[in-house]
């Protein structure tokens, strides 16, 4: 099956300042020289996915020059494709959310003539293998898959939440709500909506068509809400995504939004110490990217409020050092 990939990653993150003043939140630094866009598109290439365009548009220096340093390479050995994409100075102006981003750039879908669309969000920390989903998807039919990971009640509502039906159908979705829908199976969590789509193309078309005529922008809080009970719209349960190499002290379908500082904070300190919850060094599934060939440690740029050890110090002045020399203008 062939399968074209949309990367969403224009987010501002704004809930992310100051690290986000002079980046993208896609392009952040995670730890050991990965970025945060690193895991969506390792976990595309890792599934075979190679085609990649990836939807920039906040402060998109950083992530482009990653894209074409790092990636491009990397996809140009696989005898595959990627590209960043900027809205169009000849169209009409901004990307004015994620259903607009891809409206706008519906013509790489029709050139590249795929049999299914994955539109993946950038900016989440995690391993999946997007053959699964797609299998699900064509088992089912669907019109529209959307993974979702089950998290604690106590966060849901923090997320948009499905409401899943007994076969996996989309029955309802909340928008981050005061009372978010427990899964029936296990109270103690819910379902939350990973933004990781897979759309039929001519479905998608024609979604995005009605949603420019009455101004519909996003798929999350606009499109799929109201497909939800009517059109063949599925839930994968990313709880059973298995993906090779991962260990026994790993959390199992480890999954994290790092849209915050605590929350970026937090998944860094899942990678540490001789037991992680989430393993960076997972041979079988490598996170690609600019990672340096040494132990993996949580050495970064501390956040905000956070003291620098002196081996931060070092590594984020050698950080520095470099960008002077790649950019003189910079000095």
């Amino acid at each position: 099956m062939k399968v074209l990939a949309l990367v969403l990653a224009g987010g501002e993150g704004t809930r992310l300042q100051p690290l986000t003043a002079e980046h993208s939140k896609p392009a952040l630094q995670f730890v050991n020289g990965y970025r945060i866009v690193d895991f969506v598109l390792s976990n595309l290439v890792n599934s075979g996915i190679t085609t990649i365009f990836v939807l920039a548009q906040y402060k998109p220096q950083s992530l482009i020059r990653h894209i074409e340093s790092s990636w491009r390479p990397e996809l140009r050995r696989r005898k595959g494709y990627i590209s960043a994409v900027l809205p169009s100075p000849d169209g009409p102006g901004e990307f004015r959310g994620t259903a607009d981003a891809v409206y706008q750039n519906l013509h790489l879908i029709e050139r590249h003539a795929p049999d299914l669309v994955a539109i993946f969000a950038a900016d989440h920390v995690y391993r999946m293998d997007v053959g699964q989903m797609v299998a699900f998807h064509a088992a089912r039919r669907a019109d529209v898959s959307v993974a979702a990971a089950p998290v604690p009640i106590e966060q849901a509502s923090s997320f948009g939440i499905i409401v899943r039906g007994p076969k996996g159908e989309v029955l309802e979705f909340q928008e981050k709500p005061s009372r978010p829908a427990p899964i029936p199976a296990n109270p103690a969590r819910a379902y939350a909506s990973m933004g990781n789509y897979l759309f039929d193309p001519d479905v998608l078309a024609g979604l995005l068509h009605a949603a420019y005529r009455d101004d519909s922008t996003d798929f999350g809080r606009d499109i799929l809400p109201r497909m939800a009970g009517r059109g063949r719209i599925y839930a994968y349960d990313f709880s059973r995504n298995y993906v090779p190499g991962v260990r026994a002290h790993e959390e199992r379908a480890y999954w994290r939004d790092v849209g915050t500082l605590d929350a970026l904070a937090s998944a860094r300190d899942d990678i540490r110490g001789p037991a992680p919850r989430f393993d960076l060094s997972n041979l079988h599934w490598p996170i690609l990217g600019e990672a340096p060939a040494q132990p993996v440690t949580a050495r970064e740029m501390p956040l905000p409020g956070r003291p620098r050890t002196p081996s931060i110090q070092l590594a984020a002045a050698k950080r520095e050092e470099n960008l002077r020399i790649s950019n003189p203008a910079a000095s």
